[in-house]
């Protein structure tokens, strides 16, 4: 089901994510939702607490990367396996560790920062552990584009936005913009609390 997503502004967005304790079908549940709102909302990735559920589980598709001509570096459990054969990623109670000293700048954007785009500087490599829906656990080791994403969502986990990794001087320049849409998610969340 493709769900409404939180805004910044929210509070949901702040919040540090519940561990899943559970592997059943409200969470295969959860994972078609992230899923599906992804692609409604033509996204990379997404994070639960970007659909109002505050549980440690994010989904990546690097199939909807704009440039395809971008490469995807990436392995599963020590192996190169196709792209197909693993997208959607869906990773529950993920944990991510950077890779090397090499880290890049460039630009992110956020569904849950509709119009606003910074740069952002992060590792170029990174190795994250998680489960699968099954409760089976994996290892991905990745470069680019891929350990970026991994690393935008697991911040979403821990209450962290990308405009929070920003300095100053970028933050000054996207200030009216994030005004503008803190002010637009509380009157829209005032609206909700009225209807209720």
């Amino acid at each position: 089901m493709n769900r409404r997503l939180v805004k910044y502004g929210d509070a949901t967005l702040k919040r540090h994510a519940e561990k899943v304790e559970k592997f059943d079908e409200d969470l295969k549940t959860l994972a078609a939702d992230l899923v599906e709102t992804m692609n409604c909302e033509n996204g990379l990735g997404l994070a639960a607490p970007q659909i109002g559920e505050s549980k440690r589980v994010f989904v990546i598709d690097m199939r909807r990367r704009a440039d395809q001509d971008i490469p995807c570096v990436f392995k599963l459990d020590g192996k190169e396996i196709p792209l197909d054969l693993c997208m959607p990623l869906v990773a529950v109670n993920p944990s991510v560790e950077g890779m090397g000293d090499y880290f890049e700048s460039a630009e992110e954007g956020c569904l849950s920062f509709p119009g606003i785009y910074a740069e952002v500087e992060r590792s170029y490599a990174v190795k994250l552990e998680y489960f699968d829906l099954f409760g089976t656990p994996h290892t991905l080791l990745c470069e680019g584009l891929f350990a970026r994403c991994v690393q935008h969502e697991n911040d979403h986990l821990d209450g962290v936005c990308f405009v929070d990794r920003l300095e100053q001087r970028q933050l000054f320049a996207i200030e009216s913009k994030l005004k503008r849409l803190k002010r637009q998610t509380k009157d829209f969340l005032k609206a909700q609390a009225h209807k209720a």
